[in-house]
């Protein structure tokens, strides 16, 4: 990807899965090389992702809802405008909660390794967000849960 550009979230690229509905603002599938950003809209009851923990660097800021976050075997509320900044190699996975849609602002470093981990948590399986067994392997990890390319539906951003 070369250069600057703008876009609004309402035309970038989404996904709609079976863990929410997201978009990454990498147009045509390419990747920005030291960050990357995902707005993720999870309705109540739905993860962001599965459980992992990776080499870099994450954060996370809550801009409209209610979500669990679950990290390192425990769960925590967050609400509107909560930050969750999370370390290398920290086991985590956010969850919508709350009786609307939530809104997230995902944050992360490209400049790490691939190391990845989904473990089999069982605090994270509660919520569908772990695999029955620890594994390193995404499509593993994520066998089951459908991914789709998809366009913008009015409502999936509040305002």
């Amino acid at each position: 990807m070369s250069g600057w550009f703008v876009v609004n979230a309402r035309d970038a690229d989404w996904l709609d899965t079976t863990m929410g509905k997201f978009c990454n603002f990498e147009p045509g599938g390419e990747r920005f090389a030291q960050m990357g950003f995902n707005l993720n809209v999870l309705a109540p009851g739905e993860p962001m992702a599965m459980y992992h923990r990776e080499d870099g660097q994450e954060g996370f800021l809550v801009l409209d809802g209610e979500c669990t976050l679950v990290v390192e075997g425990q769960e925590r509320p967050l609400v509107k405008w909560d930050f969750f900044h999370c370390p290398p190699r920290v086991a985590h996975v956010i969850v919508g909660a709350g009786e609307r849609p939530a809104l997230v602002l995902a944050v992360g470093s490209r400049m790490h390794g691939s190391g990845i981990v989904y473990p089999a948590d069982p605090v994270a399986r509660r919520h569908g967000a772990a695999p029955a067994a620890d594994t390193s392997d995404p499509k593993e990890a994520y066998a089951g849960h459908r991914i789709e390319k998809a366009r913008y539906q009015e409502g999936w951003l509040p305002g």
